[in-house]
Order: C-alpha cells, then structure tokens, then sequence
C-alpha cells in the first residue's frame, strides 16, 4: 500500500505519530525496514543499557521497547478486524496501567527484541494479504473511525516517535 489515509481515516491525536511516517514508499516495505533498523540498533545493547531512565519516573529502555510491542499487537488486532468488515467499535487502552503490568525489565534485551521481532513479522504476514478494498475498509476504535491503512501507518509512526525519543532523550545514536 503506498497511498496515505486522509484525515478523515483517523482521530486527530494519531496524527502525531502519521506526519512521522515517509510519504513515499510502501508501508510493508517501510515495517521491513524499520525492523532491521530498530533490531540493529538495540541488539547491541547490555542489560544493564536496557534498564537506562533519562529520568526519574521515565521508562527504560526496555520499557520503551516493550511498549512498541505492545502497541504494535493493539494496532495490528484492530486493523485485522478493521481491514475484514468487522463493525464491532473497540475499546482503547491505558498505555501506563499497561506499564504497570508488564515485566519488560526483568526481561533481556535480547528477548524483547525477539519478541518485537515476532510481532512485526506477525503484522508483515497480516499486510501481504490485504486487498485494496482491505486497505481502506474503516470501522471504528477508542471512540473514533480508522482505517486499516490509517492503522498501519500509525504502528510506523508510533514507533519512530519514540526511536526519536531514544536518540534525543536516552542518547542512542542514530545508524
């Protein structure tokens, strides 16, 4: 899918994360990419890294990548049943009661890694299938209408939102 959602296929708060996503490009091959780039540059990192806070009361490392898993497996559900017909609104959700309930620090990198790994190819085997019809079905979630493109385009953002965050606030250096 290289066409991009108009406004009207999103809530306005998820534009945050859309402006972020290339314009240009295919957006499986865009996940493609952003999984090597993101698995390259934080496979090198120790444990210990993992458990860096650029603050008090700020997550980890860890917890950021965990976070994009997890986001990524929300985003991915809801575009599946967007992207098949299903009109069933769902629900949002807390990113921190989230938070509160994940054991990402007493994970290796190496593990989440894996795991984020898993999920992306996950989400890639779900997008090879879409129609175009597919693409740009829409239905509804945390009170508002998406589309599946919109969805996808969103894990992309999202995702590059907080590597911007780990360069500008944590001090990873960008490959």
């Amino acid at each position: 899918m290289n066409q991009r959602p108009t406004s009207s296929e999103y809530a306005p708060y998820y534009s945050t994360y859309i402006r972020l996503v290339p314009e240009e490009g295919d957006l499986s091959q865009i996940l493609k990419e952003q999984l090597n780039s993101t698995y390259a540059l934080l496979s090198d990192l120790t444990d210990e890294q993992g458990n860096y806070r650029y603050a008090d009361g700020k997550w980890s490392v860890k917890e950021v990548l965990g976070h994009i898993t997890d986001n990524e497996r929300i985003m991915s559900y809801r575009l599946l049943r967007i992207a098949r017909g299903d009109k069933t609104p769902l629900p949002g959700y807390d990113q921190d009661t989230m938070m509160e309930g994940a054991p990402f620090n007493q994970c290796s990198v190496a593990f989440l890694l894996e795991d984020y790994k898993a999920v992306r190819q996950a989400t890639l085997t779900l997008l090879s299938a879409l129609t175009e019809e597919a693409w740009i079905r829409q239905g509804t979630a945390s009170d508002s209408v998406f589309s599946a493109r919109a969805l996808a385009c969103v894990i992309v953002g999202h995702e590059l939102h907080h590597l911007n965050v780990l360069y500008e606030r944590y001090g990873l250096k960008r490959l």
